[in-house]
């Protein structure tokens, strides 16, 4: 990657469940660069996967989504986020409940944080949803990569139980592919 090519992109951070579905999700939106699973919003510095699953360090399974804006812009990356999970479920996206689960978007700037509440205020009197949207919107703070084994979880795991009976329904049920 040229180094002009790297001024150009911009970061947004989403938590919406289980981050294995979620970046599988953003790989594929058009003018996504990379996506990178990790953890984000807890009190605990380097998190471990198996503190983050206790629910106690405070941090949510996110993804850090690197995009170049020429090519995708914030609306459309929150448009995926919205879609992509049930922002109106407290702490939980399906079987996976805990805080960690929480639906959660970290706004890099003041310009992605007034696109997200006005994103969010959209949606809400769209009347899409029968109950409150609940999703956190608040400032990134310090992210911390996943382990190894949870980047590309999808792409590297497609027959693994998770993935067949939970990420693939999801990616089809958006229209991408499985």
């Amino acid at each position: 990657m040229s180094h002009e090519n790297q001024q150009q992109e911009q970061v947004a951070t989403f938590g919406g469940g289980c981050f294995w579905c979620v970046e599988a999700v953003f790989q594929q939106v058009p003018g996504v660069k990379s996506v990178t699973s990790g953890y984000k919003g807890g009190d605990v510095e380097n998190p471990t996967y198996q503190q983050v699953t206790t629910g106690e360090t405070g941090h949510a399974e996110v993804v850090r989504v690197n995009y170049d804006p020429a090519e995708v812009d914030y609306e459309t990356l929150l448009d995926v986020f919205w879609r992509a999970h049930d922002p109106t479920q407290l702490n939980r996206q399906g079987a996976d409940v805990g805080t960690q689960y929480r639906s959660v978007i970290f706004y890099h700037s003041e310009a992605q944080k007034e696109v997200a509440l006005a994103s969010r205020d959209k949606l809400e009197a769209s009347g899409r949803y029968r109950q409150p949207i609940v999703t956190q919107i608040v400032a990134a703070e310090e992210f911390y990569e996943a382990e190894e084994y949870h980047q590309n979880y999808f792409r590297n795991n497609p027959s693994a139980t998770y993935s067949r009976f939970v990420i693939a329904p999801k990616l089809e049920k958006l229209g991408l592919e499985p």
